[in-house]
């Protein structure tokens, strides 16, 4: 039973942020925000929902593990699963950004921050802010780069299309899926934990980290279809920026977390090896099948080592 309710909670949290992401889109383009700072911030955030939300919900229920898990487990699914599968179905890569001047630094220092935050055992309120502050700092970088974007990039919702009577009920409606699917995500998820003998940690980086990864997945495999690249790359680094300074920083603000970052060496190992081979891999525009098909086997070993601790 706990299984099923985990299945649909997790389906009412993606569902909710799904909501949310399409009239916080809305609202964007009528106040004429640039397309590309809505896939790299409203999207990019709004795919992290249902991460930000498992694990505020598991951090207030004294489940630091489990929410630190879900951040860890969600940075390297969405470059190993996500970012791969991008490579693979996509049919012409050809980025018109450069990801490697402009973003590779934001999707490496957050992790590095976050290691030395580690050390000392516990990730604090104070470490909470800075986490928040380097939010704050990508979000004002990304909005002096689209001073410099061509007006062309700018897309505008026709006035008729758009309704403040219809966008604020939708958005409050997704807000509370997200809320109600959150917590009903992380209580079946720990009853699952409980019955199995397994841990939280486990649970989270497998199971959590897997269904709050979907939207990403959703989203990635969309835009690469419709050959939009730069969308699709840009809202895995987005959504990992994200996960690491706003999903750790709103869980450790509602209850500072303490971990035993010896005991989950490899995982935390996995997540820096794969962060490094995504920056190698915008240095050097290897936006090709062979990347991808590497990324598949870094996700196999991290699986096969998680799951021998099952």
């Amino acid at each position: 039973m706990d299984f099923v309710i985990f299945v649909i909670a997790m389906g009412v949290l993606i569902w909710g942020a799904d909501v949310l992401i399409e009239q916080s889109e809305r609202i964007a383009l009528k106040f004429h925000i640039p397309e590309f700072i809505i896939g790299a911030t409203l999207i990019a955030l709004g795919t992290s929902l249902p991460e930000m939300a498992a694990s505020v919900a598991a951090s207030y229920n004294g489940q630091a593990q489990m929410a630190i898990a879900n951040v860890i487990g969600s940075n390297v699914l969405n470059i190993t699963l996500v970012l791969a599968t991008v490579f693979l179905i996509a049919k012409n890569i050809n980025p018109d950004r450069d990801f490697f001047a402009k973003d590779s630094t934001w999707a490496l220092v957050p992790v590095l921050v976050f290691i030395l935050m580690m050390i000392d055992g516990v990730i604090s309120r104070f470490d909470a802010m800075l986490l928040l502050l380097l939010m704050g700092a990508y979000l004002m970088f990304l909005l002096n780069d689209a001073k410099n974007m061509p007006k062309e990039d700018i897309v505008i919702l026709e006035e008729e299309t758009f309704s403040w009577l219809k966008t604020i009920p939708m958005l409050i409606v997704g807000l509370a899926l997200v809320i109600v699917g959150a917590h009903f995500t992380v209580e079946s998820a720990s009853s699952i934990a409980k019955s199995f003998g397994i841990s939280e940690w486990v649970i989270g980086i497998i199971m959590v980290s897997l269904g709050t990864s979907l939207p990403e997945l959703t989203v990635s495999i969309s835009a690469a279809l419709k050959g939009k690249v730069d969308m699709a790359i840009g809202n895995i680094i987005g959504s990992n920026m994200a996960n690491t300074t706003v999903v750790l920083g709103a869980a450790a603000l509602v209850k500072p977390m303490h971990i035993n970052a010896p005991a989950y060496l490899f995982d935390i190992a996995t997540m820096i090896i794969a962060t490094l081979i995504l920056v190698f891999i915008t240095a050097n525009k290897l936006y090709n099948k062979s990347a991808g098909i590497s990324l598949i086997i870094i996700l196999g070993l991290f699986l096969n080592n998680t799951l021998e601790h099952l």
